[in-house]
């Protein structure tokens, strides 16, 4: 039975969610759905999943934009603006400070330390999440054939996401027109309370959203090409992640290639390696990996600051790409949700998006891969025992032993930062 929360324990719960969510959107979708799902129960299975297809097949962060999803599915605006803004605000104050002691002192021996244990964790992480959502949106042969098509793309071919989250679409819709079963094994009851849409989905006026969600979305930019020139560092910096806010398919380590390549060699924004480090400090932050994107605007900003001072220019970097980047999916979270909840039953539709779920956790298993393989590997070729035992440690505690997130997070952080004491 769903309960629905008070929009005061809502916002308690996005604010704890957002200090919480490390894993990368992997351990932040496997969270929300525990917590939300099983534990709560503030959101029934099928609304959790079709938010989330719904959320896949758009750019931009897609734990976030399930965050924000949620929020408006159980308190409408005010509560899809609470979700989103509570998921990513722990995240920004955190990675602004570790971004001004980056550039003010220089190397940081002591988060190095903590990356090297804080990086395992994270694959042992993102390896349950994978494990749990695999189990819930793999049913049937189907299914389980998509996903390990979109691994086999991505890994082996080196297709690109947005391609695979395409072919997904348009198997999945052909599927549920012929066979409408094959991929949604249960039927879509019109009575269903799940299936009934909340008051939030009541008639919209689209033309307003978007009208204000757009003005929103570019004021900044505007001002600053107004303040300090079209050709300024901030302007630059707001038309070109605006850009990348509406081709960001796959999440964080899709974009990331394109931006670091645009950021050092096109723009000249960050020095060669920048980017590696960047994304290393946000990877020991809660909240959407691609807040790495606010290091790039805070570093690119303080090293190009002009009239400004190094700290006024970074920080204004740093506000820029984050709004930039984030405010598009609440654009396009208020605008799609509202008829994505009239049309769940259409079984060509839910076909579809049933199609890019399976897909991605072949998505999510590349990822993984990808980044054991990083984590696993000694600069010298060898394999790094160190990491590897920490992971399956991390791995046991949380899918056999059933400890928190938090805990394991805090605990490999430790230990990582014991190898530093200890030499």
């Amino acid at each position: 039975m769903v309960v629905t929360p008070t929009f005061r324990e809502a916002l308690g719960f996005w604010l704890k969610l957002g200090c919480i969510s490390f894993g990368g959107p992997a351990g932040q979708i496997a969270t929300m759905h525990t917590e939300l799902v099983e534990r709560r129960r503030w959101i029934d299975v099928k609304t959790f999943l079709h938010a989330l297809n719904f959320c896949m097949v758009l750019p931009g962060p897609e734990a976030t934009q399930l965050a924000i999803y949620c929020g408006w599915r159980l308190h409408g605006l005010r509560g899809g603006l609470a979700a989103g803004i509570l998921f990513v605000l722990p995240a920004a104050l955190l990675l602004w400070g570790l971004s001004w002691a980056y550039m003010a002192h220089g190397d940081l021996p002591a988060v190095t330390a903590l990356f090297r244990g804080l990086k395992p964790a994270v694959v042992a992480i993102v390896a349950a999440a994978l494990i749990r959502i695999g189990r819930r949106s793999l049913h049937g042969a189907l299914a389980w054939t998509l996903a390990a098509g979109a691994f086999a793309a991505l890994y082996y071919g080196r297709v690109a996401f947005p391609v695979v989250v395409a072919a997904s679409l348009v198997v999945g819709f052909l599927v549920g027109q012929r066979w409408p079963d094959a991929l949604v094994a249960d039927k879509q009851d019109p009575d269903d309370p799940a299936m009934i849409p909340p008051a939030a989905a009541a008639a919209v006026p689209m033309g307003k959203v978007a009208a204000w969600g757009v003005a929103l979305w570019l004021a900044p930019v505007l001002a600053a090409g107004l303040v300090w020139g079209w050709d300024g560092t901030l302007a630059r910096m707001g038309w070109f992640f605006s850009r990348a806010a509406l081709v960001t398919f796959g999440g964080a380590y899709a974009v990331l290639p394109y931006v670091g390549q645009q950021s050092v060699e096109h723009f000249g924004w960050l020095a060669p390696g920048q980017m590696l480090e960047g994304l290393g400090l946000a990877e020991t932050t809660p909240g959407p990996l691609i807040m790495v994107l606010q290091f790039v605007g805070f570093v690119g900003a303080w090293q190009h600051s002009g009239t400004l001072s190094p700290l006024a220019a970074g920080t204004l970097g740093a506000l820029m790409t984050t709004w930039t980047t984030f405010v598009p999916s609440f654009v396009f979270i208020f605008l799609g949700a509202p008829y994505i909840e009239r049309i769940r039953g259409y079984r060509p539709l839910a076909g579809a998006l049933a199609a890019v779920t399976a897909a991605v956790v072949g998505v999510i298993l590349n990822l993984a891969v990808g980044f054991g393989l990083q984590v696993f590997r000694e600069p010298t070729g060898g394999a790094d025992i160190f990491a590897v035992t920490l992971t399956v440690a991390a791995f046991v505690l949380m899918q056999f032993l059933r400890v928190g997130i938090v805990p394991v997070v805090l605990g490999s952080a430790l230990v990582g930062w014991a190898t530093l004491v200890i030499g």
